[in-house]
């Protein structure tokens, strides 16, 4: 549904910070916290995750998911699909379209 990586990006784009975020989503800061913590997919009860999400679309930010064309017609940012060592720069390969780092 959403990652705590497009959770900390949202908030960035908004300018607002974890405790605004939870009292437009009426969630609790700490679970807040503990969704921007955890690794991957957020994991937690569905209805608090629809309040987060529902939040984020009233302030006007598209969660757009892996593999779906984006709904908006404004500008935006989207990650590009590459190892993390390849953007730090090591020696692993780029997974996007054939790109060496």
């Amino acid at each position: 549904m959403i990652t705590a990586a497009q959770m900390r990006a949202a908030r960035a784009l908004l300018g607002i910070d974890q405790q605004t975020l939870a009292s437009l989503s009426g969630v609790s800061l700490p679970t807040i916290q503990r969704m921007e913590a955890s690794k991957g997919h957020v994991r937690g009860v569905v209805d608090t995750l629809t309040k987060v999400v529902q939040a984020f679309d009233r302030l006007g930010v598209e969660l757009v998911s892996e593999n779906s064309v984006s709904q908006g017609k404004g500008r935006g940012v989207r990650l590009k699909e590459i190892a993390v060592s390849a953007a730090a720069g090591t020696d692993k390969k780029a997974k996007t379209r054939g790109r060496k780092p």
